[in-house]
């Protein structure tokens, strides 16, 4: 889903009060800042090749976060109105023998080509694409100020001393992703800088990935719409998971 993460919160929101478990929330929330394609190609522009980590580690951290949220849904640990054991009772028996490719099928062959049809989809696509583009934009010019802020005023042996690869710097580094709210293509000009001025890039990481699981807009949405449980649960849960997979980048990087 190619929004950013304040524009996947009212998404999955919507998502919910339409019958998606809490737990497929959760993941689509951790998922789709990293994972979506305008971001993906922000990232590997400025990480290179590592940004496959980000990505891959995004989407791992969703998963395992969603089969805990799952169990939680199951003993009623968490706020869920459309579940009954971590099932969907409203959906689950049409969604059984759903066919994906059959629905392809189906709308390919019910859309009718013809040149205005075509010309039309055309211009929406186009039309939809600098939506985002304007969307997208204005936080990767906040993102690049605030980066270039840092890079002017803050010395670098203060990023080494209080961020470098080192426990402190990673509960440093939290604090900050913790404060900053900041949107995810904002946050990339923010990481990368981090990782120019210590060279730690799980820090990195933990500064993009920290930032979306401890978003306070996030948290006080999800405590809104779902419930306080669903909300408080959140950075219970993937934390400690992204500490741990930062530290781990810090060794092998």
């Amino acid at each position: 889903m190619s929004a950013c993460s304040h524009g996947i919160l009212a998404i999955a929101m919507e998502l919910y009060k339409k019958g998606a478990n809490t737990s497929a929330v959760i993941a689509f929330l951790l998922a789709s800042p990293w994972a979506n394609l305008p971001v993906t190609i922000l990232l590997f522009g400025f990480f290179g090749l590592n940004a496959i980590l980000l990505i891959l580690s995004a989407l791992i951290i969703a998963a395992i976060t969603g089969i805990i949220y799952i169990e939680l849904e199951k003993k009623g640990l968490i706020e869920c109105k459309h579940c009954k054991n971590g099932i969907d009772t409203n959906y689950h028996n049409e969604l059984r023998n759903f066919s994906i490719k059959k629905d392809i099928k189906k709308r390919f062959h019910s859309f009718q080509w013809t040149k205005n049809n075509i010309k039309f989809s055309i211009k929406q696509t186009l039309s939809g694409s600098w939506s985002l583009a304007n969307m997208m934009l204005w936080w990767l010019i906040i993102g690049m100020l605030m980066a270039a802020f840092a890079r002017a005023y803050i010395p670098q042996d203060l990023f080494q001393t209080y961020m470098g690869p080192g426990i402190l710097g990673l509960l440093v580094t939290l604090i900050f992703a913790t404060i900053i709210e900041v949107c995810s293509e904002g946050t990339a000009p923010l990481a990368f800088e981090i990782f120019t001025k210590t060279g730690a890039f799980g820090n990195s990481f933990l500064f993009l990935m920290a930032g979306v699981s401890t978003d306070y807009t996030e948290i006080g949405l999800i405590w809104q719409n779902i419930g306080k449980k669903a909300a408080l649960f959140l950075p219970l849960i993937t934390v400690p998971q992204i500490i741990l997979l930062a530290y781990l980048f810090n060794m092998i990087t």
